[in-house]
């Protein structure tokens, strides 16, 4: 099957054909640098990591751009409340941006392109638009003439003379068009400036993703993404001034995720009500955040709570006791084989039925490698692709609680079973899942908690070995006193987990 997309620009699901064979282009609207980023950036930076690393497991070789606006009136603002320049404020809020989306495991992109390093090429498509009539000057700025270009609001499949009417239209006289959008900003006293033919200023938002994509990606590239609030105006604008500067189509496939709610309203900083990525990770895993995110179609919306995180981090505990139940049969399959005098007992004493039904975990995992991909290429159902990793967890299980009953425990017998956790830690790898660090109850210091678990647990195997059993067994005691139950196993080995 191939992939499957929605495509904003036709309202429906179309073959995902790019426009070279084997490779995709793609450039997803980055944030505005002048606050820390909420939960709902989290998302869509999350949801285009997974579609681009998607279709690099199908085999693609993808070049992803995602830029910075680093001007803007927000930004200038920031500036003058924190008493440092525009450029410092923006560099502190990419730092602060690349952190966050790094502790959530998503992935930068190939180019980070930022508006203030690219001021050439929008000047050259502005002047462009101005020598066909396109576009027009007044007092210094430069307006894009919508009437001209006929094919506006065909993205948002917005009628021009609805538009018109006033809805989300900034009232400016000065307008041939109350639809006409800036290209170019004359500047004001003490605001950031670059020359121009029309006087010194500053680019308007929209033109800077039409410059940077095409010069990274060319005048048409296969993808184009983005929150669906971006729809109209931005990337209608998008579309408008770059086909009138190159008379070629923009993108091939608009791709746009829902938007992060919080009781049911849209989350946004202008509202106030909205979690920083940071203050969210202070509470709980990147892990237990991307299970969340990615539960929910993309294209859906989603509402956010703690209620609905706390569910998230109880799932991963599926994941996690169901390969810990299997290193456990691991450890015990080696300590047999260590006390073993002879060559290893093929007799498990497992049933003939049993083991047919363990013989079959190989099958049901290559129906859930279908049923995975099968989803994934319909428009990239992470919601489904999850639910059939949860169905492949009961089978391992199953196969768990047979082999736990045998008298013998050999690898042969185990095979099956580990097989299985490494196909499933695959396939969720897909989706960005490493399962390092979501030990529960330690949020988003888990992956440290976890190394410092593994040196306790040396430590302690250590003063067994040495058989100083007072520290061995107030190391134990200590952690069970905390929460962190301790498991010694025949082979020597332990594990650790939290709660009973």
């Amino acid at each position: 099957m191939s992939v499957q997309v929605y495509n904003t620009l036709s309202g429906q699901k179309e073959d995902f054909v790019p426009l070279v064979p084997g490779k995709v282009t793609m450039y997803v609207c980055g944030v505005t640098v002048y606050d820390y980023c909420h939960i709902g950036h989290a998302r869509s930076a999350m949801v285009f990591d997974v579609i681009r690393h998607y279709l690099q497991y199908k085999g693609y070789n993808v070049v992803f751009v995602k830029n910075f606006t680093d001007v803007d009136d927000k930004i200038i603002n920031r500036s003058t409340e924190e008493g440092i320049s525009v450029q410092e404020v923006a560099e502190k809020y990419i730092a602060a941006h690349n952190e966050d989306m790094g502790r959530l495991g998503i992935r930068p992109a190939d180019i980070t392109p930022k508006a203030t390093e690219h001021i050439d090429e929008m000047l050259v498509m502005i002047e462009h638009l101005v020598r066909q009539g396109i576009a027009y000057t007044v007092d210094g700025d430069v307006y894009f003439s919508v009437k001209k270009f006929s094919g506006y609001g065909k993205l948002s499949r917005r009628n021009v003379d609805d538009l018109r009417s006033g809805a989300r239209i900034e009232v400016d006289e000065r307008k041939q068009d109350p639809l006409d959008f800036a290209l170019w900003k004359a500047s004001k006293p003490g605001e950031p400036s670059w020359k121009s033919p029309w006087g010194d200023g500053r680019p308007g938002w929209h033109i800077e993703c039409s410059a940077m994509s095409c010069k990274y990606l060319g005048d048409t590239f296969d993808i184009h993404g983005g929150g669906k609030d971006l729809i109209f105006p931005h990337h209608e604008n998008e579309i408008a001034q770059a086909e009138a500067h190159t008379h070629k189509a923009f993108a091939k496939y608009w791709i746009h995720n829902g938007f992060v709610s919080i009781n049911q309203e849209k989350m946004s900083k202008s509202l106030g009500n909205f979690f920083t990525i940071r203050e969210v990770l202070e509470k709980f895993s990147p892990e237990a955040i991307r299970l969340l995110m990615l539960s929910t179609h993309y294209r859906s919306p989603l509402d956010y709570s703690e209620a609905r995180l706390e569910e998230a981090t109880t799932a991963l505990k599926r994941f996690l006791n169901t390969f810990r139940g299997v290193e456990e049969l691991r450890l015990l399959s080696l300590s047999k084989q260590s006390l073993a005098t002879a060559a290893p007992s093929t007799d498990s004493t497992v049933s003939a039925e049993k083991m047919e039904q363990l013989s079959h975990i190989a099958n049901e995992v290559e129906r859930a490698e279908q049923a995975f991909e099968e989803a994934m290429d319909d428009d990239f159902n992470t919601a489904a692709a999850i639910g059939g990793l949860f169905d492949l967890l009961k089978t391992i299980n199953s196969g768990v609680q047979i082999i736990a009953g045998a008298k013998v425990v050999t690898p042969e017998l185990l095979r099956p079973v580990t097989d299985a956790v490494e196909r499933v830690k695959s396939l969720a790898g897909i989706l960005g899942f490493t399962f390092s660090g979501v030990k529960q109850g330690f949020g988003a210091e888990g992956e440290r908690i976890e190394q410092l678990m593994g040196l306790l647990l040396e430590l302690r195997k250590e003063a067994r070995t040495s058989k100083n059993w007072a520290l061995a067994d107030r190391i134990r005691d200590g952690l069970a006193h905390i929460g962190i139950q301790i498991k010694d196993h025949p082979s020597g080995e332990s594990t650790w987990n939290v709660g009973s």
